[in-house]
Order: structure tokens, then C-alpha cells, then sequence
């Protein structure tokens, strides 16, 4: 390779660490909006009919995507992971941080969730048998005592029912982001999402059509904008964040995302006009600081027991620095 070649070699991979890093701060700032656009959608619709019609919309323009792309079927393989990851992502995840925002704020939610990246990387570990360092779980431990502490505070000295969705939510999306995780290695990642959504698709319509029949539907402006918006990002914040990490780097992607629960509250004070102590901000930061020791805490290691014939493909992978959060 002359000098000329190596030069423009290095331009070019500067010019898609640039693209990529665009993309990241821009998934980021779309996941950030999930929470106070779920509370808009709330102003006129049930927590179950948010979901359902989060579900339809998401699914149809993950539709229009993959048909405009002629995307071939996934193979039988992919049902079994791909539907954990629509229970999780699709279902689980928004059905209870809806129902939980009904009764907490978006700036509690947002420090409860931001343990998320911690509890996709204890399940993945689970899941595939990997071994982290002593670093990662007492990072790990540390996060989920200071969200604890935070919830008990929050609630006057023991977690509220909110807080109990919220810590459901973060269950469940840990398995759907740690199989979508795994199944990235065989499908592109926003394929993942995609056929998710669309499997998803008349379990939502049917979900739909029965939830706006018996919840109360008053659709407001707010309403209507927090509805598309959810609709219109399910899918394709995830392509954005996944382009973005095909470009940069899951890493340095990673590294970006750590902003995502302070921005949500940039967002709850902005949008919403909600009021925040300086609890919010101060678990936030622990909780990130902690995030970002399990990321620099090493990739696992291969456990001594035998994994399940599913995951022995797929023992080094770090779901923890591979999977974004829900958005």
C-alpha cells in the first residue's frame, strides 16, 4: 500500500468514525425521549393501548422497511430467540415502564432503567455461561444497591408499585436485548428489531382493537405526538443505534449511551416541567459511573460448565457493550 493509499485509507475510516458517532448521539437522543413521549401518549390513551399501538406502528414501519429491502424470512432457527426478544423489547419492556409512569415520574423511571445495561450483562452471563472479573459484579452489586436506595428513598422507605414495574421491566428486557444480542451474530441487528415488531404484528392489532375498546381514548395533541413518535422510533432508533455501532464501534458507542438517563432528565424538566431533587441526579451519576466500570471491567471468559448448545457459539460475546437499551 503507496503512502497516497494508506492516507486516504485512514481518511475514509476517520470519515465513517465521524458518521458513526453522529449516529450514536442521535440514537441516544431518541431513546432519551422514550419516557417523556410515553407520558404524552398517556394524556389520552390507557398504559395498555399506548403499548398495543406503540406495538402496530412499530411493526408497520419495520414492514415498510424490510419490504422495501426484499429481506428474505428469517430460518426456523430465529423463532424461538426472536420471539424472547418481542416479549421482552416489544411487550414487556414498553407495557411495563407505561404502566409504571403512571404512578412514578419520568425522572425516577429514568434512574431505575438505567440500570439496564448491568442487568442485560448478569443475564447474558447466565445465559451463556460466561465469567466476569470480581471488577464487573462488584460494579454490577454496587448499581443495583444505589437504584434500590434510590427507589426506597423516592417512595418513603420501600419501593412503590412503580418501582416494582420498573424493576419487572428491567427483567424482561434483559432477556430480549441478551437474545437480540446473540442472534445479532447471525442476523443484522436491526433485522433483529425488525422481524421482532413484525411477528409481533397481529398479536398487536388484536391487542389494539380490544385495548382502545375498554380503556378510556382521548386523542390529544400531546397525545397524538407521543404516539407517532413511540411508533416511529421503536424501530428505527434501533437501526440508527446499530449503523452507528457497525461504524464506530460498540464501545465507543457504548461510552455515548452512558448520557442517555441524565438527557431523559434534561427531558423531564423541559418537557413535562417536572421538579427534581438532587437525589435523581446524583444516583443518576453513581449508577453511570458503575455502568462504565463493567464496561471496562474485560470481555468474559468461558465458564468451566458446559453452555447450552444454543449459546456455545456465542460465549464471547459481551452483551453488556453489544445491546442498546430500549427505546
Amino acid at each position: 500500500m503507496t503512502a497516497q493509499d494508506s492516507a486516504t485509507h485512514c481518511g475514509a475510516i476517520a470519515v465513517r468514525g465521524g458518521s458513526g458517532t453522529l449516529l450514536a448521539l442521535l440514537g441516544v437522543g431518541m431513546f432519551s425521549l422514550t419516557f417523556p413521549a410515553t407520558v404524552w401518549a398517556l394524556d389520552g390513551l390507557g398504559p395498555w393501548s399506548v403499548t398495543a399501538c406503540r406495538a402496530v406502528l412499530g411493526g408497520l414501519v419495520a414492514a415498510g422497511f424490510l419490504a422495501a429491502r426484499r429481506e428474505r424470512l428469517p430460518d426456523r432457527r430465529h423463532l424461538v430467540p426472536l420471539t424472547v426478544v418481542a416479549a421482552g423489547v416489544v411487550v414487556g419492556f414498553p407495557l411495563l415502564t407505561t404502566l409504571a409512569l403512571g404512578s412514578s415520574t419520568t425522572s425516577h423511571a429514568a434512574v431505575v432503567v438505567g440500570l439496564l445495561p448491568v442487568t442485560t450483562a448478569a443475564y447474558a452471563a447466565v445465559r451463556t455461561g460466561a465469567r466476569h472479573s470480581a471488577a464487573f459484579w462488584a460494579a454490577a452489586l454496587t448499581g443495583a444497591a444505589v437504584v434500590v436506595a434510590f427507589a426506597a428513598y423516592q417512595s418513603g422507605g420501600r419501593p412503590g408499585t412503580g418501582d416494582l414495574y420498573l424493576f419487572a421491566a428491567l427483567l424482561v428486557c434483559a432477556a430480549g436485548y441478551a437474545e437480540g444480542g446473540l442472534l445479532a451474530r447471525e442476523l443484522p441487528g436491526w433485522q433483529v428489531i425488525g422481524w421482532a415488531l413484525v411477528f409481533s404484528l397481529p398479536l398487536a392489532l388484536a391487542g389494539a382493537a380490544v385495548a382502545l375498546a375498554l380503556e378510556p381514548f382521548r386523542l390529544t395533541g400531546q397525545a397524538t405526538a407521543g404516539m407517532l413518535w413511540l411508533g416511529f422510533s421503536t424501530f428505527v432508533s434501533m437501526w440508527v443505534w446499530y449503523r452507528a455501532m457497525a461504524l464506530t464501534g460498540v464501545a465507543r458507542a457504548g461510552q455515548l449511551q452512558l448520557a442517555q438517563p441524565l438527557l431523559t432528565l434534561v427531558w423531564s424538566v423541559t418537557l413535562l416541567g417536572e421538579r427534581i431533587g438532587p437525589a435523581a441526579p446524583l444516583a443518576a451519576v453513581a449508577v453511570l459511573a458503575c455502568i462504565a466500570v463493567t464496561q471496562r471491567a474485560g470481555s468474559p471468559t468461558r465458564s468451566d460448565r458446559r453452555p447450552s448448545p444454543a449459546a456455545s457459539a456465542n460465549l464471547d460475546l459481551d452483551v453488556s457493550r453489544s445491546v442498546p437499551r430500549q427505546s
